[in-house]
């Protein structure tokens, strides 16, 4: 997918009052701003804190209208992650401490319950709107310099819709002075028809699933998948338990692989990334909550493993030197 351009001839964000991210004001909706993108059948609803995907779906006609992820209201605080973008890291930052270029940091704990920072520091930034056609909005932020991550990361979200489905690409530009670690993903909750994820059968063709600590997930092992993690070949989900990452995906000639969840029927939905993605974190949305509890598979493509931070390299962590940038692609479609 061609990243962002910014001499298209689109207005700018400030003549998009209505849309813009300085709209927060008495009556403005608790999610932020509210962006409708349509084209081929798809209906996207983006809003603008977290740069959040609101809603997907796909049909016609009001009766054939269907959800390809779990949505919520535009009024509502954003639960579970919906749809959010998470950078400059996705997944956790274990005890919130790691080392970089030979300095230690420590970020706040986010994910209080096991003590880790979890999903980056932009879930909640209300997002500026620098675009906004009938089927694509381009939103931005900047990561400013604070304690725990001293380094400025200008970050782009482009949304689009067409005949493929909607693709997303986040783009993160090192604008500071010093060398920056860098880390991206969505946050969506496919869902593939009637019925919660026990109903529908998944294909996952990746070779290697990171096991964790039950009970604070902890990274520990590599391992070639088996037993319930042995998804590469249509498999109804049931009654398992999936929150892991996993990695070493069948790819096509151009380094494009496949997350497919389907119901009885072969209807679904289709996440498709790029080899910028080397791991993907699965969740079958086991929750305390009974309307969250199962009601999507959370499927998030990232360019590296949880706890990267700390990881390195070999975990897919990415610096961006100053001035680089990096962009990471994905794409949700009807099956």
């Amino acid at each position: 997918m061609p990243g962002v351009t910014w001499s298209d001839g689109l207005r700018p964000a400030d003549t998009l009052t209505s849309m813009s991210a300085e709209h927060a004001g008495d009556g403005a909706p608790l999610s932020g701003a509210q962006l409708t993108i349509t084209a081929a059948g798809y209906t996207a609803d983006i809003a603008t804190v977290g740069a959040t995907l609101r809603a997907l779906r796909h049909g016609d006609g009001a009766s054939e209208r269907r959800d390809l992820v779990v949505p919520f209201d535009a009024d509502e605080v954003r639960p579970v992650f919906r749809g959010a973008v998470l950078a400059p890291w996705p997944n956790r930052v274990v005890d919130g401490r790691y080392t970089f270029d030979g300095e230690e940091y420590e970020l706040a704990h986010t994910e209080p319950t096991r003590q880790h920072a979890l999903h980056g520091l932009v879930a909640w930034t209300d997002f500026r709107v620098v675009a906004h056609e009938p089927d694509r909005a381009v939103l931005a932020t900047t990561v400013p310099a604070q304690y725990g991550y001293p380094f400025r990361i200008e970050i782009t979200v482009e949304y689009r819709v067409d005949a493929d489905g909607l693709q997303t690409a986040v783009t993160g530009r090192n604008t500071g002075r010093v060398r920056a670690p860098w880390g991206t993903g969505p946050h969506p909750y496919l869902v593939a028809g009637a019925g919660t994820v026990d109903d529908w059968t998944l294909t996952l063709p990746a070779a290697e699933v990171l096991e964790v600590t039950p009970d604070r997930l902890v990274p520990t092992a590599l391992v070639p998948v088996h037993d319930e993690f042995d998804l590469r070949r249509p498999t109804r989900i049931g009654t398992r338990f999936v929150d892991h990452a996993f990695t070493g995906f069948d790819r096509d000639a151009d380094g494009t692989a496949a997350i497919e969840l389907v119901t009885d029927d072969g209807h679904g939905v289709r996440m498709t990334f790029g080899a910028e993605c080397g791991w993907v974190q699965v969740h079958t949305a086991d929750h305390v909550v009974p309307e969250y509890h199962r009601a999507g598979l959370a499927v998030e493509p990232m360019t590296c493993a949880p706890d990267a931070f700390n990881a390195g390299a070999d975990r897919g962590l990415l610096v961006l030197d100053p001035g680089g940038s990096h962009t990471a692609a994905w794409t949700i479609a009807a099956v």
